[in-house]
């Protein structure tokens, strides 16, 4: 197949909000993303998706994404059209065409491969994992399988709906006893994830959990570290940054809530780069690593781990495609730790997703030859 002389991209569509319970954490995510892409060039075209799943333009007082308007400046994408908006309501002479989407979406109709199946029927190149790897790592409980199903360490669980959820003692008895956490299967920012140390607390912990999601996990509690690594696709494939660990105000909050992740800024205490061994700190870049490729992950992840205090087994917990980017989030934190900051990092980010959506291409004309 002959080379294609493609341009460069210049104006990038900023997706975020949404329809999820993860919607202000986008919101903030966002801002950091917009002012990243501004320092490094980039028209930023600023689309957001409100509670009610429709996309507005923002313009005017609303051109930075701190907000999502509650009426007018309606927009869809184009199917095939490359990247072209069009206006629905009301009509605009002049919206313009984006050559790559960067969604800053977490949770469901964002993070889990909805956007991203929209996003290709587009034919719009865009930031980050594809459909099949959004979908399975917003799934815990399909991403755990898979990655036990590879030989990669995980915590025990116990993957449940309404109709099958085991009692608190049978849920013990198979994670080696009290306490267990039980959080919604298909959810991040640790929405609706609770501590069980009893009966009661058990049934309060699955009612929580099912406000969000038919399917639950209950997991076994790890006496860990938390550790996270950052994991950037480069043309020559993925690369890890430096571990750093969380270190949550257990005291303020039991343990790394939404509360402490968001809301307190001394909810816990990030260290950069984490303390630990040579050899701890290469296997836990090397199964990031690893996790990234048996997930089918591109352009960004942050994998997050436990650290067993007492053994030091080193435990993966779960894959992000899009993580968080707000002022105290680990992934920029990480990449900055690792000498790829803030408007480097998104140019990175959008030079990857040009490679994949290239790539895609040339595969979809092979097949259709």
């Amino acid at each position: 197949m002959p080379d294609v002389a493609y341009p460069q991209p210049r104006t990038v569509g900023l997706l975020f909000g949404g329809r999820s319970a993860e919607h202000e954490v986008s919101l903030l995510s966002a801002r950091f993303v917009f002012e990243a892409l501004t320092a490094a060039g980039y028209r930023v075209v600023l689309i957001g998706i409100g509670k009610d799943g429709r996309w507005r333009h923002c313009r005017g007082a609303n051109a930075v994404p701190s907000a999502v308007p509650e009426r007018g400046g309606e927009v869809t994408l184009a199917p095939a059209g490359g990247g072209r908006l069009l206006a629905l309501d009301p009509p605009e002479p002049a919206v313009p065409a984006v050559d790559v989407v960067f969604p800053v979406l977490h949770g469901p109709f964002g993070e889990d491969g909805t956007v991203q199946g929209m996003l290709e029927v587009a034919d719009v190149p865009y930031v980050g994992a594809g459909v099949l790897a959004s979908a399975v790592a917003m799934d815990k409980d399909v991403a755990k399988r898979l990655l036990r199903e590879a030989g990669l360490p995980i915590a025990r669980f116990i993957a449940s709906t309404a109709a099958d959820q085991p009692d608190f003692d049978t849920a013990c008895a198979a994670l080696g006893g009290a306490p267990v956490f039980v959080k919604p299967a298909r959810l991040g920012s640790s929405v609706g994830v609770s501590r069980a140390d009893d009966a009661a607390g058990f049934a309060a912990a699955l009612t929580l959990a099912h406000r969000y999601d038919d399917k639950i996990l209950i997991e076994a509690f790890v006496p860990a570290r938390e550790i996270e690594c950052a994991v950037l696709e480069t043309a020559t494939g993925p690369v890890a940054s430096v571990p750093g660990e969380i270190v949550p105000a257990v005291d303020r909050h039991g343990f790394y809530s939404y509360a402490a992740k968001y809301l307190d800024a001394s909810g816990a205490e990030l260290v950069l780069p984490a303390p630990l061994s040579e050899a701890t700190t290469e296997r836990l870049r090397a199964l990031a690593v690893q996790v990234f490729r048996v997930l089918g992950c591109a352009g960004m992840a942050r994998i997050d781990f436990f650290l067993h205090k007492i053994t030091g087994e080193v435990l993966v917990n779960e894959a992000n495609t899009i993580p968080g980017f707000t002022a105290i989030s680990m992934y920029p934190k990480l990449m900055a730790a690792s000498g790829v900051a803030g408007p480097d990092l998104v140019m990175r980010l959008v030079e990857q997703a040009m490679r994949t959506w290239r790539r895609r291409r040339e595969l979809s004309t092979a097949r259709s030859d």
